[in-house]
Parts: C-alpha cells; sequence; structure tokens
C-alpha cells in the first residue's frame, strides 16, 4: 500500500505567507459582476506559489476547485486570470459555491521539478490545505472546505497523483488522461501514419465525414492501407482524422529529445539494425529521410512584430496548448527562409521534424527547425530547443555551409513497435505474435511510466483515497480514447472488480481533447468543457450529500477503438445525442435555389436533463446564427427541430446544427449547457 501524503504534517510547508489579499471583480457575459477576494502567496524556502479567490459569504457552499495545468510554468497560479466566459474557471466556481485554487506546483520552468517527482502531489496537497486555513480566516467560522482536484491531459496524471497519493482531497475529476505507456507512443503512431499518409487525408476526412462513403482505406496501396490501420487500432479516432489535415503532430517535438536523451542506442540502431524500419533500405524511413548539406545563397530576415510582454499573463494552461509554453516564439512580420544553391533531392521531401544546422559561419554550431521547403528556399519556424529565430537568421551569410537533418524525427515516429508493455495493453497486440511475443526488437527500458511518474509523479495505481470522475472524448486525438477505461478497470481491479462506489466514467462524443470552451472547428466537433464543469458538480454532490452520479457511459473497447451505442438511452453518460437530416438522409443533392428541409433529432440520457438550445450553421458561420427551436416530448428529454434554407450559389455545403442541454433546464445558466453536434452534407449543382 501507498503511503498516504500529509501535507499539514511536511515541515517543508509549514510557512505559507500572503503577499496579495485584495478584492476583485470577474464579469459574466450576461453584464453581471462578481465581487471576489484574491489572495496570492507561496511557502517560504520553496518556489510553490497560489492562488485563492474567494467567493462572498453569501455565495460560499464550503468547497473548493483546484485545478491542475499539464505543464505548469514558474508563474502558472495567474494562469487562468485573464479567462473569460466559458473559459473562466474562476467564474465557475464563483457562481457554483466554491472558492478557486491555483499552484505553479513548485514549478522553476515549464516542466516540473523531475528531480522530485513527488512535488506535484505535495506543492498541489500543500497548498489546498493552507487554503483551507484561509477560508476560515476569510468566512469566519471553523470548517473543513470540501476539495476537488481536476486537470486533463498531463494535468490528469498530477490530478490522479494527487487523489493516489495524498488525504488532501474529497473528490477528483482527471479528463482526457492518457495511461502509463501514453507517452510518447500515442504520439509517434499519429506521427507515423501522417507522414505515410500525407497525400491521402484529404480522402480519409471525406470519407468519414457526413454523407461520405464511411471507408476510409478506399483508394490506399498497402503500405498507406496498412499505417491507417497501425494507428486505428493502437486508438487513433479515424473521426479525427480532420486534425491532421495540417500535419500537426502535437506535443511530439517537445517529447522527442526526451526520448533521446533516455534512449540514445534506439536512434542509432533504427538505421542499422533488422527488425527497424530505417534498416530496410527500400522502406519508407530511408525513403523520407533528409541527412544532407548545403550553402546559403540568400537569406530573408523579417522583421520583428511590436510585441508588449510587459506583465503579460501567460494564459496557455489547457491540454492542448500549455505545452507551447516550451517553445520559445517571436511574431515576424514576413516568414523568415533561407535559400540554398541547390533544390533538395526528390519529388516530396518530407521535412516535418528536419533541422538545419549552421556548419560555417557567425552562426556555427546553431540550430533552426525547418517549416516548409518551396523549391531551393527553407522556410524556417520556432522550435523547441532551438535558437533565437531572428538572431541566428541576423548572423547567416551567403556561402555559410548547412546540414539539414530528419532522421531522429523519422525514427520515433515507429518507437511504440519497440515498447510493447504487458498484455493488458491491447493496442499493442498488432505487435504481438500468436504467443504473445513481440514481432519487433524491443528496448531495454519503457519509457511511458517516466513520462508519466518523473514530473507528474503519476503511477496510476488504482489506490484512490478520494472518489473519482473521470471525463473522457471519444475523439481523442492525443490521448487516446481507451485509456480512461484502462484506469476504471485498474481502479476496479483494487476495489475487488467493482468501482461503482468509487468512480464513474463518462465519455463525450463529437469532443477532441482540447478544453477550450471553442472548439478547433466548430463545425464538426464541440467541447466537453461545459460537461466537465457538470462533473465537477456532480462530484461535489455525491461526496457532501451522498447522491450519487449518473452511472458510467454504456461503451465497448474493440482492441484500440471505445465504441458507444446510438441512443441516449443505451449510452448513458450526460451527453445529448443528436442526428440531423438533409431531405430525409445524410447527404442531400439539389439545384441552386431549391428548398434544402433539416431535421434535428435530439435526445438526452435518462435523468441527466432538458434539452435547451438548437442552433444552425448553414453555410459554415461558425457561431451558429439561426436559432431554431425544439418540439419537446417526454418532459423535454426528447425533441425535434426543424429548418429550411436555399443556398443560391451551387458547391458543396457541410450544414451543422448543435444542441446543448443542462440538467435543471435552466437557460441562463453559463457553464453548464451540455453540447453535442451533428452535420449533413449539401451538394448544390
Amino acid at each position: 500500500m501507498n503511503e498516504i501524503y500529509d501535507a499539514k504534517k511536511d515541515p517543508q510547508f509549514r510557512q505559507g505567507f500572503i503577499d496579495i489579499d485584495e478584492m476583485r471583480t470577474r464579469k459574466l457575459e450576461d453584464g453581471r459582476e462578481l465581487p471576489y477576494r484574491y489572495m496570492h502567496g507561496g511557502f517560504e524556502g520553496t518556489d510553490v506559489k497560489f492562488s485563492f479567490c474567494f467567493p462572498e459569504k453569501e455565495a460560499y457552499e464550503g468547497r473548493f476547485y483546484q485545478y491542475l495545468s499539464p505543464f505548469p510554468g514558474p508563474d502558472e497560479e495567474l494562469a487562468s486570470l485573464p479567462m473569460t466566459g466559458e473559459d473562466d474557471k474562476i467564474a465557475f466556481c464563483l457562481t457554483h459555491g466554491a472558492y478557486y485554487v491555483e499552484s505553479n506546483m513548485g514549478s522553476k520552468a515549464v516542466f516540473t521539478n523531475s528531480e522530485d517527482s513527488t512535488m506535484t502531489h505535495r506543492s498541489s496537497a500543500a497548498s489546498a490545505e493552507f487554503s483551507r486555513e484561509m477560508a476560515q480566516k476569510v468566512y469566519g467560522y471553523e470548517h473543513r472546505p470540501y476539495g476537488y482536484v481536476y486537470g486533463g491531459s498531463g494535468g490528469g496524471y498530477r490530478t490522479i497523483s494527487c487523489i493516489e497519493n495524498t488525504n488532501a482531497f474529497d473528490g477528483g475529476a482527471p479528463y482526457v488522461i492518457g495511461s502509463p505507456y501514453a507517452i510518447p507512443n500515442c504520439q509517434t503512431t499519429r506521427a507515423y501514419a501522417e507522414r505515410i499518409l500525407r497525400h491521402k487525408i484529404p480522402q480519409i476526412i471525406d470519407a468519414m465525414d457526413a454523407g461520405g462513403s464511411g471507408d476510409p482505406y478506399a483508394g490506399l496501396n498497402e503500405e498507406e492501407t496498412a499505417a491507417l490501420r497501425e494507428a486505428t487500432l493502437f486508438g487513433y479516432p479515424l473521426k479525427s482524422w480532420f486534425c491532421s489535415a495540417d500535419l500537426d503532430d502535437g506535443a511530439l517535438p517537445v517529447l522527442m529529445p526526451g526520448v533521446k536523451m533516455q534512449d540514445p542506442q534506439y536512434f542509432e540502431d533504427y538505421w542499422k539494425v533488422p527488425g527497424y524500419l530505417g534498416a530496410d533500405p527500400d522502406g519508407n524511413a530511408v525513403r523520407d529521410r533528409i541527412c544532407l548539406d548545403g550553402k546559403i545563397a540568400q537569406v530573408n530576415v523579417p522583421g520583428l512584430k511590436a510585441q508588449i510582454l510587459e506583465g503579460k499573463i501567460d494564459t496557455r494552461n489547457g491540454v492542448n496548448d500549455a505545452w507551447r509554453k516550451m517553445i520559445a516564439s517571436e511574431e515576424m512580420d514576413d516568414e523568415p527562409w533561407v535559400e540554398l544553391e541547390t533544390e533538395l533531392p526528390g519529388e516530396d521531401p518530407y521535412v516535418k521534424g528536419a533541422v538545419m544546422t549552421f556548419l560555417t559561419g557567425a552562426a556555427k554550431g546553431r540550430r533552426l527547425q525547418l517549416g516548409r521547403i518551396d523549391g531551393n528556399r527553407i522556410y524556417l519556424t520556432d522550435g523547441f530547443g532551438m535558437e533565437n529565430l531572428a538572431e541566428t537568421l541576423g548572423m547567416l551569410s551567403q556561402g555559410d555551409e548547412i546540414h539539414m537533418d530528419n532522421s531522429d524525427y523519422v525514427a520515433v515516429q515507429t518507437y511504440h513497435r519497440h515498447q510493447v508493455p504487458s498484455p493488458d495493453y491491447h493496442a499493442w497486440d498488432q505487435f504481438r505474435d500468436a504467443d504473445g511475443n513481440p514481432l519487433y526488437p524491443q528496448q531495454k527500458v519503457l519509457l511511458g511510466p517516466g513520462f508519466s511518474g518523473g514530473g507528474p509523479g503519476c503511477k496510476q495505481n488504482g489506490l484512490i483515497q478520494a472518489k473519482v470522475l473521470i471525463v473522457a472524448s471519444m475523439m481523442d486525438e492525443q490521448a487516446y480514447p481507451w485509456q480512461a477505461d484502462w484506469y476504471r478497470r485498474k481502479i476496479a481491479s483494487v476495489h475487488g472488480g467493482n468501482e461503482k462506489d468509487y468512480c464513474r466514467l463518462w465519455y463525450f462524443d463529437n469532443v477532441l481533447h482540447d478544453d477550450r470552451a471553442a472548439s478547433v472547428d466548430e463545425l464538426r466537433v464541440t467541447t466537453y468543457a461545459s460537461g466537465l464543469k457538470q462533473a465537477l458538480v456532480d462530484l461535489a454532490a455525491w461526496v457532501e450529500k451522498g447522491i450519487e452520479p449518473l452511472p458510467s457511459s454504456n461503451y465497448r473497447v474493440n482492441v484500440g477503438s471505445v465504441e458507444v451505442p446510438e441512443s441516449a438511452d443505451d449510452r448513458g453518460g450526460i451527453q445529448p445525442v443528436v442526428c440531423a437530416a438533409a431531405n430525409g438522409g445524410k447527404c442531400a443533392r439539389v439545384k441552386a435555389g431549391e428548398c434544402v428541409q433539416f431535421t434535428a433529432e435530439a435526445e438526452v440520457p435518462k435523468d441527466a436533463g432538458v434539452l435547451t438550445y438548437v442552433e444552425w450553421s448553414f453555410e459554415g458561420e461558425t457561431d451558429y446564427p439561426y436559432k431554431g427551436e425544439f418540439e419537446l416530448t417526454d418532459h423535454g428529454k426528447c425533441g425535434t427541430a426543424k429548418a429550411e434554407h436555399v443556398f443560391a450559389k451551387p458547391g458543396t455545403y457541410f450544414v451543422a446544427v448543435r444542441v446543448k442541454s443542462q440538467r435543471d433546464g435552466d437557460r441562463s445558466e453559463p457553464f453548464t449547457q451540455i453540447k453535442n453536434v451533428d452535420r449533413v452534407r449539401v451538394v448544390v449543382e
């Protein structure tokens, strides 16, 4: 059993201090102003800093919510202060009977103290306990505020670390979480598939879109089919391929140097030892490898845009942008580029992850990240671990010799094949033979637990010290959806196979990894952010009043894919389900000027609430300007909405409908309107 950490007994966090104590105001989108008492402080002799935001006494119900960022920076405790609208974590707390806690978790840099993997849960617990002391002073009576910790992605690891290792919290809501072997393997599988399929991604997206063929493998050759199947079996959702249109590999460029530091031999063996893809002279790794020298013919050094940095708070603390703090960036008024004396060989150079190293001249030894190539012109961009872009460009001269290399980035893309863990990780079954033995050479060390446990200090042993409500995304392109089920099963395994008294898992459909209120593509997906906030409300009711949350979602894990039933009642959870149709189908073909009839059938799972809104986008409007009305049945649980639209010009249109539900049917509640979307294709001739 774990030794459970008690922050109240830790001498390192005995001397808390407050250096700011003042009244502030937050403004909601409806114009309401929320006064609150803001405190900032830390612990003497440490790097830990925190922010507390206390509501007025009449709004306080004796609890707090504490958010943990995926990649905390040294000033992380300030990151939520500038947020507004649905993203305003502080306003959510103030309107739901809670005060808000956020700390930097003792971070000196964007990665937390890797030399002390306990710092995350110890500093978080200490901040929680000190906030309780302050709450008693603020509200003037003795009590122990209930505490709930939550965080997503890397913050999900940190949340799990807190609820497995400390007694400071009464509940936790980890969301879009990985397993101990998520990093770097989820990132490498996606990057490999994107490299192989980079010219076929549009047709995969179209096949999986509304009114598409439904067959993403149509038109792929043998190598492409194998790459898509590998990623799908590993858990990359087929509906999420639109996220790969720009070949964005997420955090892999940041993670790769850590892989090389811990396993340098892999990058040597990859190109030489049979069994590794790079050792095959006819393989795609050799085909896409760039490793060549050149000379500079011309340099474009753009001017820097004026930037006001003094006192600016970095708000990048979400699951999809927190890691970007690790990449220094400068806004320029044009794209910087270097023109070489000769063009790169080959018709289709793969430059993702390629690095330009300067061999001679004033910039000798410096490195810059390649962005894209146009003939013999190399466009450069910001990159993790690279030198200052503007400064380095200013040092270059005609005739300087350079070396370009993407060898490491190509190599890391199949690292997951050589990291086969225990048999309960079924995503790796495709890399095992009939006897369960690995098909490929295996590295001496499995790196995943080091990434999840090094900074966050997360073991994921299931020995939770508080009730847990997990929020997961069906279309998670970063932390594949099966991993939430893996952790739920881990909790069950240490609780006699029955986790219902301790844990819930709710899957949300048509949402990605990102936790911001505005999704990356409002016409394809929505957000689980409102569902997460409802989970926090339900978690508090479970702990404080014994009101059990709705059961876990009904789902099936098929190797690496998570599948759910069609109907809301069969699916469960708390998200409404919506099905849209155009002239009765998913694809309508009409003439310009012809009226198209649209319907949306929506349903809320049993006891999950009432339908509140239906909104339409007919011609690409991302703000859903056409507000509809439901014809409601079953006390607002089910509804049908109808609309019509005339398309004046020929083209292919994707008409989207967005529905919302709220637990109590309150249309004015700004934070817990649970969303879902659907869309149809209209071909106008």
